[in-house]
Parts: C-alpha cells; sequence; structure tokens
C-alpha cells in the first residue's frame, strides 16, 4: 500500500466461530485485518512456522505474512488448504472462516469511485467504515466529514487544478457519500478539533455561512463532538506538526490507527506508542479548544460578522 508504514493486529481475539464472527465488522479492509489475525493465531497456536504455512498452500512465507496483516484479498482455496493443515476440521467453525473470506471479496460501497480512488486512500474508507469513533484534527481544513458541498468543491480543486468538471464532481460525490456514515444506524462517533482560522480561509461570505450552518446542524448529532480552536487561544498548541486522525474498532481484532494523509500517500501508524502518543496529543488539543456548547456560541457569533 503506497505511503503505508503500518497496519497490524493484536494478539488477543474470540473464536471465530463465536459471537465476533456472528457479528463481523463493515468493510473489506476491517474484515481482511481480522480474518488474517484468526489464521495467525490458529499457525501460531500449532507452532507452524510462516514458512511452513506457505509450502502447505504452494506460496512463500511472505504471501502468508500479508494475508496476516490483511493486506491482500483471500482465495477461498488457500483459506480452506490453511485450515485443514492447522488441523481444523469443525464444519462449523471452518464455514465460519470461510464466510469472513466471503464478505471481505466483497467490494466496499465505495468500489463505484475506484477510478479516482487511490490504493492508500482505499485503505482508509475501509477503516473509517467501519470504525466506532473518529478523532480528528484539522489545523487548515474543515473536516471532509464535515465539509459542505461548495467547500468540498473548492477543496477538491485546489488540490486537482487540472481536473475536468466531470472529474471534480466525482470526486465532490465521494466525498458528500462518505459523510452519510455519521446518520447510519451503528454511526461511529465523530470527535473533531477545528482550527477556527479555518472557516476563514473560505473566500465567499455566502460559502462560509453556509459552512457554519451545516457545522451548528451537525454538532447537534448525538454522535459529533466538535471543538473549535479559536485563531487568539493565547498559546502556541501541542499539535504543531500537521492533521491527522485516530480510527477506534469495536472489534479486539483491529488495533487503533492513526492515519495521516499526505499530498500523494498517507501512513497507517498502530504501534502502540504511536498510537498513545497522539492520543495524548488530541486530549490536550481537547483540553486547549472550546467546549462542544462554547463552540456552537462560537459559531454563532462569527455568523453574525458575516
Amino acid at each position: 500500500m503506497g505511503g503505508e508504514r503500518v497496519v497490524g493486529t493484536p494478539s488477543s481475539s474470540p473464536d471465530p466461530a463465536g459471537d465476533q464472527a456472528a457479528r463481523p465488522p463493515k468493510g473489506p479492509t476491517a474484515l481482511r485485518i481480522v480474518l488474517g489475525a484468526q489464521l495467525r493465531r490458529l499457525r501460531e497456536a500449532r507452532g507452524i512456522t510462516a514458512a511452513a504455512a506457505g509450502r502447505a498452500i504452494q506460496a512463500s512465507d511472505a504471501k502468508i505474512s500479508r494475508m496476516e496483516l490483511g493486506r491482500v484479498g483471500f482465495r477461498e482455496r488457500d483459506v480452506r488448504q490453511l485450515l485443514t493443515f492447522y488441523g481444523v476440521t469443525d464444519n462449523q467453525e471452518r464455514e465460519a472462516f470461510l464466510t469472513l473470506v466471503r464478505r471481505a471479496n466483497v467490494p466496499g460501497w465505495w468500489h463505484q469511485y475506484s477510478d479516482i480512488i487511490p490504493s492508500w486512500f482505499d485503505v482508509y474508507l475501509g477503516l473509517e467504515q467501519t470504525s466506532s469513533v473518529i478523532r480528528t484534527y484539522q489545523p487548515q481544513l474543515v473536516p471532509g466529514l464535515l465539509q459542505t458541498r461548495e467547500v468540498a468543491r473548492a477543496v477538491i480543486q485546489l488540490g486537482h487544478p487540472r481536473r475536468s468538471a466531470d472529474d471534480i464532481a466525482h470526486r465532490v460525490a465521494l466525498r458528500i457519500a462518505r459523510q452519510e456514515i455519521l446518520t447510519q444506524p451503528g454511526a461511529p462517533h465523530l470527535w473533531a478539533a477545528v482550527e477556527e482560522v479555518s472557516l476563514w480561509r473560505l473566500n465567499e461570505r455566502a460559502v462560509m455561512r453556509d459552512q457554519i450552518q451545516h457545522l451548528i446542524k451537525v454538532a447537534e448529532l448525538p454522535n459529533v463532538t466538535l471543538q473549535m480552536i479559536p485563531i487568539y487561544s493565547g498559546s502556541l498548541h501541542v499539535a504543531v506538526g500537521g492533521p491527522f486522525t485516530i480510527l477506534r474498532f469495536a472489534n479486539p481484532d483491529l488495533p487503533d490507527i492513526v492515519y495521516l494523509e499526505q499530498l500523494t500517500s498517507a501512513l497507517y501508524l498502530d504501534k502502540g506508542e504511536d498510537v498513545e502518543h497522539y492520543l495524548m496529543i488530541m486530549d490536550r488539543l481537547c483540553v486547549q479548544a472550546k467546549s462542544p456548547t462554547e463552540t456552537i456560541e462560537l459559531l454563532n457569533s462569527t455568523l453574525k460578522k458575516i
């Protein structure tokens, strides 16, 4: 995956035939990670090396590693052979694994936008769709999940100045479609810390007004926490390095992941010390920012100025 540092898996999880298999996460990316983690535990419990597992399916140990990290798709034949090699003979347990394989091979809803989605962002979309908490800090722009259509178009045109009008419209449609995650059943909790200055970067007053009104409306959702960091906050704050997003998942096979987007790639961090560092920064940002109630007051006050 382009620009990816790591997407790994923790070491503990329920049995695949248990409750987690009955209620697997949504999205092919998350399902691949869950399936890979469960296969890894089976292999390690039997004391089988990755090289031996690779030979069992006529593949390399590198392929086994990629499968166990959820970085590649799964073929039912490979999983059947691995289960047999690992001594899994119970039909119900085998079918639980194979059901995950089939689900993991079903393209996500964003597949219709595959012509404009780079591989590194495809990974993020898959993880975003299955997250239970999304914590994000955006110093320059309103977060994509909170942008109005007009703001999304302006931001996308800025990043893709040579694209056609149809291409820009297609990209805007993808961004707006992503926002449906906030109002769907089982929606994740979005906790966003946003710099007030990002509002004043919007050139047209009408666009700025619409964006502020949209933020106020979305902030009323029970699963959205919005905190603004005022322009004149009185001191430098801790997140001077740039934007980041922390994804948390209900499934224990999916670790917290820090997403760092760059211009043409992205980093995915799941090492404990990295995640803890960004969680600390996010917590301190939220202490320094306006409270959710104060944020609404700030937004309403700004509306009166434009």
